[in-house]
């Protein structure tokens, strides 16, 4: 085979910029070790300075392990201004020679855009683009478009599913990385990166940006990209700020983990978004109506007139104990003082010293007037235990004007502050367990679990939280019996955005406490500079609230595909969901309108059944073809199990080494894992073994946002009577695959499959 210079000097190139990463990998341990070396000793300030430099040292060591990614993947030639053309190397980081000469550009650098968004319409300068095909340190191909000649369209264009060309950087490239075998975890687009995903990568931080986009176009790939580029043009205030992303559900997160460190960025936080309720144990479940109510936003009004009713005013006039007096606090006192606090801002929790304070102030008030009267009514005592004497200077045993003043009054005036100590008055009646008794009964400390589960457990406090937002139904199914102890409450997942709600609303229950201490006890949530939403039209409006409060500043990229709703929640438009969101800019949408993962035969099926699902949406275009049909495979009489097994196995063996996954109605899991074993076929179960392995057993809830080589649908009219959204839920079902698409079936199947 014959020499090829242009692979050559690609070849020398790199290998050039290898040898320059490696010494900065060396330098960076040897300043790291020196650090080390010295010990623990020294000036506070030398101990801040060698902390930074370890923790740079250790996050540049970091960034520098590529492990077995290609550290570069493309070059550019680009036409200056003068005339001249000058070639950038594109790649996950930058690297520069000793003499700070560029011999890789961070992929994420301005001069590195034309390599993503140059088309043969709009070169953006370019004279050539070169995408590098590699296997650890060694270029093995490489594919070039050439800019500015007629005869420049690129290999591969026009193999759409559909009518419309499409224009496509790097189809070469594009078509291998999306043609290879899938793995357990989701691979970095980087590469590959096509000019509207770039589009939306590059966006301006602020503001609410909404990404629709259908199966395979790549939206969860774009939306973690996009967080590496913001973290790398945004450095300083994202790294400091914190990066956010929530996915669907844990397995979800597993099979992103690898894509952020992949590209170089490996402290943005991975939660769901019932992982931002810390504390709680889940333990219940609830019906799908009870789950939708408790999704519902006004129940964030019935959270926060739970709160305000446990703010009550005394029945009847209460009475703390003090010395030889019965001091005493009226209906009218409490009424006033409540009033006076709910004026006050802050959270409940802290306001209750406020309110410890003017009941304070009203005892105090009551016992210089009981001392003002034992004066009047004894001269030879002289001003008493204590008191102002002169408050009660007139005859006779009954008050007098000053006296009925000051009982009236909102503060008291004292003649003489040195004669009655407020701060020694509250220290002793604070002491008093009447005094906490009566606290207790106008303006609780609570816990957001104590006040839910109060709420929970008694249909009064129910009528009154919910009097004008739930009906005496809906109340009633809230209802349910009360736990021992709030920390032993079956709370549902439905629950922990209302436990997030009161949380806000209350407060800590001390000054001071731990993220989770055991007592229900929780600091307020932490915000983000940005945050990244994925599979966001299954959120209910209570969830997107615990969303928006995260928000530092209103910067949040939502990710999703309406067509894909499949919980309780299907909303009909983006703007059901925006509504719930910080609103300081008005919310950018945008749509990834071609299908990278997903075959033009699996699209042309699934399209049928988003036609019924969602009428509105039209299905994505898609890129490629495989040749191969989806199978639909009748199991006659015969048990569904049998067929199911036959049907796996075939398809495990035309796709190896690639991945097979069995997606099923919930209902039908148990049975197939029996019949699976029992045939010698081991599936896993993704959400304890991961999704590395060559089969694997899921029902379809879990599904959203995963891909697999070859998917194995089961039984779709099952499928679709069991979900909340069931031709919505069999749509995503469908369109997991990139290369085989099997139906099995023992029913008939929906019309939209006929």
């Amino acid at each position: 085979m014959g020499r090829n210079p242009e692979l050559e000097a690609e070849q020398a190139h790199v290998d050039r910029a290898y040898r320059r990463l490696d010494q900065l990998r060396s330098d960076t341990q040897a300043l790291l070790r020196s650090v080390l070396d010295q010990g623990r000793g020294g000036t506070h300030q030398y101990r801040e300075e060698r902390d930074v430099i370890v923790r740079t040292s250790l996050a540049r060591l970091e960034q520098l392990d590529l492990g077995d990614q290609a550290l570069c993947f493309g070059r550019i030639d680009a036409r200056g201004e003068d005339g001249t053309v000058e070639a950038f190397h594109i790649g996950r980081l930058g690297v520069s020679g000793e003499e700070l000469e560029p011999l890789v550009v961070d992929w994420r650098a301005p001069v590195a855009e034309p390599f993503y968004r140059a088309t043969g319409r709009d070169p953006m300068g370019l004279v050539l683009r070169r995408h590098l095909a590699a296997q650890g340190r060694r270029i093995v191909g490489l594919e070039d478009e050439r800019f500015g000649r007629a005869d420049n369209a690129p290999a591969g264009e026009g193999e759409a599913g559909g009518d419309e060309e499409l224009e496509l950087g790097g189809p070469g490239a594009l078509l291998a990385a999306l043609e290879g075998a899938r793995s357990g975890h989701m691979r970095d687009i980087v590469a590959t990166i096509q000019r509207e995903q770039d589009e939306i990568i590059r966006s301006p931080l602020p503001g609410v940006l909404v990404v629709q986009g259908g199966p395979g176009t790549g939206k969860t790939a774009v939306a973690l990209h996009r967080a590496a580029y913001l973290l790398y043009t945004h450095r300083f205030p994202l790294e400091r700020q914190g990066v956010l992303v929530i996915g669907p559900n844990p397995l979800f997160l597993r099979y992103i983990e690898h894509v952020l460190p992949s590209l170089g960025e490996s402290g943005v936080t991975l939660s769901t978004v019932n992982g931002l309720v810390h504390g709680a144990q889940l333990g219940g479940e609830d019906a799908p109506d009870v789950a939708r109510l408790k999704g519902e936003a006004r129940m964030a009004r019935v959270i926060a007139r739970a709160v305000r009713s446990r703010q009550r005013a005394l029945r009847h006039d209460a009475h703390v104990p003090f010395g030889s007096a019965n001091l005493r606090i009226s209906t009218d006192d409490s009424a006033q003082i409540i009033a006076a606090a709910r004026r006050r801002p802050g959270t409940h929790n802290a306001r209750r010293r406020f309110v410890e304070q003017l009941v304070v102030r009203r005892l105090a008030d009551d016992y210089l007037r009981i001392v003002a009267l034992h004066t009047a009514g004894n001269p030879s005592t002289g001003n008493g235990a204590g008191g102002n004497g002169s408050a009660g200077s007139s005859a006779g045993n009954g008050p007098s004007s000053e006296v009925e003043a000051a009982e009236d009054a909102y503060e008291v005036t004292y003649e003489d502050e040195s004669a009655f100590d407020l701060a020694e008055f509250t220290r002793r009646v604070r002491r008093q367990p009447a005094m906490g008794e009566l606290l207790d009964r106008i303006w609780p400390r609570l816990s957001a679990e104590e006040l839910l589960h109060d709420l929970y457990g008694a249909l009064p406090l129910l009528a009154l939280a919910g009097k004008g937002d739930l009906t005496p139904a809906q109340q009633s199914s809230l209802h349910r019996p009360r736990s021992d102890s709030a920390l032993d409450a079956p709370w549902t997942a439905a629950d922990l955005a209302l436990l997030d709600e009161a949380r806000v609303l209350l407060g800590p229950r001390r000054k001071r406490s731990s993220p989770s201490n055991g007592n229900g006890e929780h600091d307020e949530p932490r915000t983000y500079g940005h945050i990244v939403v994925d599979e966001a039209q299954d959120l209910s409006p209570m969830q997107l609230r615990m969303v928006a409060r995260r928000s530092l500043s209103g910067s949040i990229t939502v990710v999703g595909d309406i067509g894909q709703a499949t919980g309780p929640w299907a909303p009909a438009g983006w703007d059901e969901v925006t509504a719930h969101l910080p609103s300081q800019r008005a919310p950018r949408q945008v749509e990834l309108t071609v299908s990278y993962r997903t075959p033009a035969e699996v699209v042309e099926v699934a399209g049928r059944v988003l036609a019924l699902a969602a009428p509105a949406l039209a299905p994505p275009t898609t890129v490629r073809r495989t040749g191969v049909p989806p199978r639909f495979v009748s199991a006659g009489e015969g048990p569904l199990a049998g067929a199911v097994v036959r049907v796996a196995r075939e398809t495990v063996a035309e796709v190896s080494p690639g991945t097979t996954a069995v997606l099923a109605p919930g209902s039908l899991v148990a049975e197939l894992a029996l019949a699976l074993d029992a045939a010698g076929l081991e599936a896993s179960d993704p959400r304890t073994e991961g999704l590395g392995a060559p089969l694997s057993l899921l029902p379809v809830d879990l599904a959203n946002g995963l891909e697999f080589d070859a998917v194995v649908v089961v039984e779709p009219e099952v499928l679709v009577a069991e979900s909340p959204q069931g031709l919505r839920a069999l749509y995503v079902a469908l369109t997991r695959p990139t290369r085989r698409l099997a139906v099995v079936h023992r029913r008939p199947l929906p019309a939209a499959l006929h």
